[in-house]
Order: C-alpha cells, then sequence, then structure tokens
C-alpha cells in the first residue's frame, strides 16, 4: 500500500488563466508531492493582462467545501487567498475551528500587483479579527502591509518594525515579502529580502537575487502554497519558509523565458526542483 501524501487545502479564488489562485496553488502543491484540494471562494474571468470579472461564492457554499474534503479526506495544512467578503472570511474561521486546523498559511490578498485594491474594509478587518490569529503564518507584501498599517512601507530598513507592528495586530508570524522594495538595502548587487518574525521577535532573513522577467504573476500564491506545503511534510516554520522560497525563486527562473499570453505570464511551477527541504 502506498503512503498517505501530506494533505493540502487551498481556499482562494479561481483564476481562469491558470497563473495565480488555485491553480497556481494546485500546481505547486503537487511538485512539492502533496496530495491538494480546494475550496474555491470566486471565480474570476482573468489572463496574463489583468481581470475582467469576478464573480463571489456564497459563503456556505465556501464552507461547505472545506468541510466535505476536512470530513473525508483530512487536512494537514492549508493556506487562504483572495476571500473577497466578510462572510467568507467568517465561514472560513468558523471552519478552520470545526476541524483543528492548525498549519494555516494566511496570504492576505488586498492588493493586486499592479496597485488595484482587491478586499473592502470589512473584509480585511474581519481577515485580521477572525484568521490573523488562527493562522501559523501571514504572508504579505509590502502594499498589503502599508494597507494594514496605515503608512508606506519601501524600504529595506523599515520592514523589521512593519513584521513587529503585525504581529502587534494579532500574527503569530509573518513572512513579510520584499518583491516590492523601492531599495535593496544592504543587498547592493541587486538582491532581494523576505523578512520572518516570529512572535517572540526572532527574525530571519532570506535573500535572493533579482531575476528580470515580466512573469511574475501568481508569486504570492505560489509562496504561500508552497510553505502549506512543506508545513504539511513536517518541517518546522522557518525552514518551510526557506524551502518554499526557493522553490518560488527556481521556478521564477524557470519561467522567466516562458511566452503565455500578452501581458504579466505566470511562474514555471512544474519545473523540476532542485533538491528542496
Amino acid at each position: 500500500m502506498l503512503p498517505t501524501p501530506p494533505r493540502t487545502l487551498t481556499i482562494a479564488g479561481s483564476d481562469s488563466g491558470g497563473g495565480a489562485g488555485i491553480q497556481a496553488d494546485l500546481k505547486t502543491f503537487a511538485a512539492l508531492g502533496c496530495f491538494g484540494m480546494s475550496a474555491i471562494t470566486a471565480i474570476t474571468a482573468q489572463n496574463t493582462l489583468g481581470v475582467t470579472g469576478v464573480h463571489a461564492i456564497p459563503a456556505d457554499m465556501v464552507a461547505a467545501q472545506i468541510d466535505a474534503v476536512a470530513s473525508d479526506i483530512g487536512v494537514d495544512a492549508a493556506k487562504t487567498g483572495m476571500l473577497g467578503t466578510a462572510a467568507i472570511v467568517e465561514a472560513v474561521a468558523g471552519a478552520v475551528d470545526r476541524h483543528g486546523i492548525r498549519k494555516l498559511v494566511v496570504d492576505p490578498v488586498m492588493i493586486s500587483t499592479s496597485g488595484a485594491t482587491l478586499s473592502d474594509d470589512a473584509t480585511s478587518q474581519a481577515m485580521v479579527k477572525l484568521l490573523f490569529p488562527r493562522a501559523m503564518l501571514v504572508t504579505p507584501n509590502l502594499p498589503e502591509a502599508s494597507y494594514l498599517l496605515g503608512r508606506r512601507i519601501t524600504r529595506r530598513a523599515e520592514m523589521e518594525a512593519a513584521a513587529a507592528d503585525l504581529i502587534a495586530l494579532g500574527c503569530p508570524a509573518v513572512l513579510l515579502k520584499g518583491g516590492h522594495l523601492e531599495d535593496d538595502g544592504p543587498n547592493a548587487a541587486g538582491g532581494l529580502d523576505d523578512l520572518l518574525m516570529l512572535a517572540d521577535g526572532t527574525v530571519r532573513v532570506f535573500t535572493h537575487p533579482r531575476i528580470d522577467t515580466r512573469n511574475l504573476h501568481g508569486t504570492g500564491c505560489t509562496l504561500a502554497a508552497a510553505i502549506a506545503a512543506q508545513l504539511a511534510r513536517g518541517e518546522a516554520l522557518p525552514d518551510a519558509a526557506s524551502t518554499a522560497l526557493d522553490y518560488v525563486a527556481q521556478a521564477i527562473a524557470a519561467g522567466a523565458q516562458l511566452r503565455l499570453g500578452a501581458g504579466n505570464g505566470p511562474l514555471n511551477h512544474s519545473f523540476a526542483p532542485r533538491t528542496l527541504g
């Protein structure tokens, strides 16, 4: 009998273009050796050029999807992405409690790569109140951290204080992503830093080189999914973050020359990863 693979659940929107959302998450889960499941929160019409339509799924149907897979197949780790409404946030929090999902990665999808707001104030407040305390890790990018904290965060020197303030909002741990940095801080050679802070104040900085490509659509979704996958595989949080960041860096490099669509293309999720944790 084959061993049961780690079971990972994505609670997020569907990207018809396949580069982000549940599509990116499921590709990532498979690449990292996990059995992927999904609870769809919204259906979007989108491609590499942008989003042309969004249809939210009723909150009770989101909860029903989680209940169906968690009660039968089980969930070793989960991640959330685009949630869309405060009612969906409440439904997800309730399901997390019902099924005792402890390894939860919350990607607070509030600001798109292009700067568009994807979450209203009520949804964002519900996320902070209900999901941040239930998460093992929250993974905002700098625009999302700026939105949450009410101040612009654009420089490497501002990241540690921002992470501490996010933890004060109720996050047990924060991975603050540096892809939107306007400076490279200590990385004069053109690298970028992602900063992990735990609730006890422990800080770990991960540095990767910037890759010159427009194919970055779905990077945040992919990272949160990869962390959830590694948590499901039994890695400790700092190691899971490190492994996931390495996977994303390799997927970006492998997809840098892809020609899919006329706009911002996806990563190459299905490349053969070099040795990961």
